[in-house]
């Protein structure tokens, strides 16, 4: 009898002969990128530095597309849209202490939303290591400390060998539900000492699936089944486990009004009978979550911004999907089922019982009808009006990447992404700096389409250096820059609150001209020829730069 733990894989006399004799000059660097070859990255960012010259050197043996950034943080912001784009496990090359630090608060963002980020830092020699100070350049009393409560998981490596099975579970790490960003750790000299293990071939670190108990499954589609008024939310976590379909079918069976929250914008239909769009901090939309009396929740932790800054108080009964554990139940009781939303979807699509509710479309339409009626009493024609623009010329399966801007708030509530996973901003973690490097990022990933980059004056003095970057590899990416002279955003908050803004109001240089220094096509608009100036850099080859000189306000908030 044989069991399946006796079935061992055994090497061909091919195999056999090539690992007996592996290439001459490798090194632990090219062990790095022949597990990452073999995991089936096809490419990886990064800013070279020198303890990880041993990887970037091994780069130019492997297949491996290399595209460099100019700030470590944005490239992590790069390889976080990457990795949101593709929905693979992007890698991400660093070098040690500053190096590594500054792509700290990218890898905050890819943690915030999820975003499979593989880093691979470098560290100091071995014998540096261990607690003492030595006085190596770069040297921090412990580096892996200060990734390791930002990201999923921390790997280190202490001898070549290690590399591989290091490198293989990040990976697994990485595209484990939820995805996120985990750090890998190799000492210079390893990188460096000569090898004469076998070539690194083909790597299993197939993910595990994160599977609903049926017997929750079970519960929640008897409270739905059974519902009065349900609605469900959806969150990132349904365009993450590509279940904008699942959703649609089950919004559909059960006649229940969908919210997306702002991380998932696209899930859902825009224009649907059933679709209460993304105004989740609009008080309409609150009162109407809260009258539901089953109120399913998928692949959101109904965090500040989703529940309209913690005042969401539900009534009914909760049933939230969830992928992270962490946020299972973390802001308010419900029947919590740990699972991969496409997977929980599933399961209740096979068991709910069909429902019909004639009244469901109508009640959407009240409450978008009060939304916009609140919205229209404010006299803020003019953000609606560059909102309709940007979305006019934007080709519909276009991504696009929000910077922590005006316009990005506003968009967050009332841009219609039309796609799934074409929508994406910084609202994670709330840095600024993101628009910019992460359309480069998503660029890199699929150039044959445009790709938009929206940023404020402020946001995009983060990534200027960037446009060398957008320059050199030709990626197609229309960077918007809404210039208010400031932080605008802060600029608002600071007067409501005190009366009087304070550091807000910013020096600039001539953003058209320094686009043109870079050799990227740039132009000035205004909001009468913004869909026009948009569209004919979108329809350009190549990275260009569109400056709208406005003024921007919010929409005042419901949740005081």
């Amino acid at each position: 009898m044989t069991h399946d733990h006796d079935l061992v894989l055994r090497p061909t006399a091919a195999q056999t002969e090539a690992a007996l004799a592996p290439p001459a000059g490798r090194n632990g660097g090219d062990l790095v990128v022949e597990t990452l070859s073999g995991l089936g990255a096809t490419t990886v960012f990064g800013l070279p530095g020198q303890h990880a010259l041993g990887m970037f050197d091994a780069l130019r043996r492997s297949s491996l597309r290399y595209v460099g950034l100019r700030v470590e943080n944005n490239a992590g912001f790069a390889a976080d849209a990457y990795g949101r784009i593709t929905g693979e496990a992007a890698p991400l090359l660093l070098s040690t202490g500053p190096g590594a630090l500054m792509s700290l608060a990218a890898l905050q963002e890819a943690a915030a939303a999820s975003a499979p980020v593989l880093a691979i830092g470098s560290q100091v020699p071995s014998a540096g290591l261990g607690g003492g100070r030595h006085g190596y350049l770069h040297e921090l009393r412990d580096q892996q400390a200060s990734f390791r409560d930002i990201v999923k998981s921390v790997h280190v490596v202490r001898t070549a060998s290690q590399i591989p099975s290091a490198i293989a579970a990040a990976w697994e790490s990485a595209l484990t539900a939820p995805h996120g960003p985990v750090w890998v750790e190799i000492p210079q000299d390893v990188l460096l000492a000569a090898t004469t293990l076998p070539v690194v071939t083909a790597m299993d670190a197939t993910p595990d699936d994160v599977v609903p108990r049926p017997e929750l499954t079970a519960v929640a589609a008897d409270l739905l089944s059974n519902a009065t008024r349900p609605a469900i939310v959806a969150g990132g976590g349904v365009v993450r486990s590509d279940a904008s379909g699942k959703l649609l079918a089950l919004a559909e069976k059960l006649d229940a009004p969908v919210v997306t929250t702002f991380g998932g914008k696209g899930a859902f239909p825009w224009e649907h009978p059933l679709s209460l769009q993304s105004w989740l901090e609009d008080r309409h939309t609150t009162d109407f979550l809260e009258s539901a009396d089953v109120l399913l929740v998928v692949g959101s932790g109904l965090g500040e911004l989703s529940s309209n800054y913690h005042t969401f108080a539900p009534r009914g009964r909760v049933i939230q999907i969830e992928a992270d554990l962490g946020k299972l139940e973390s802001n308010h009781p419900a029947l919590g089922i740990h699972a991969d939303a496409r997977l929980a979807l599933s399961a209740l699509l096979e068991t709910v019982s069909d429902r019909e509710d004639p009244s469901a479309a109508t009640s959407v339409r009240n409450v978008l009808e009060a939304v916009r009626a609140r919205i229209d009493s404010q006299e803020l024609t003019l953000e609606q009006r560059i909102l309709a623009s940007v979305r006019e010329a934007l080709p519909d399966d276009s991504p696009s990447f929000w910077d922590m801007t005006i316009l990005a708030y506003w968009a967050w509530s009332a841009f219609d992404a039309r796609r799934p996973n074409t929508m994406h901003s910084a609202q994670g973690a709330g840095g600024l700096g993101y628009g910019f490097p992460a359309a480069l990022g998503a660029a890199a990933a699929d150039p044959s389409r445009p790709v938009l980059a929206v940023s404020g004056d402020g946001g995009a003095m983060y990534s200027l250096a960037e446009l060398a970057t957008a320059r050199q590899y030709g990626l197609p990416v229309t960077w918007l820059i809404v210039d208010d002279g400031g932080y605008g955003i802060l600029r608002e908050y600071m007067t409501d609150a005190f009366g009087e803004a304070t550091a807000t109001e910013l020096a600039r240089p001539d953003f058209v001209a320094l686009a043109e220094s870079f050799g990227v096509p740039a132009v000035r608009t205004s909001p009468e020829s913004l869909s026009e100036d948009l569209a004919k850099a979108f329809a350009r080859p190549g990275p260009s730069v569109v400056v709208l000189p406005a003024l921007l306000r919010m929409f005042a908030p419901t949740h005081l």
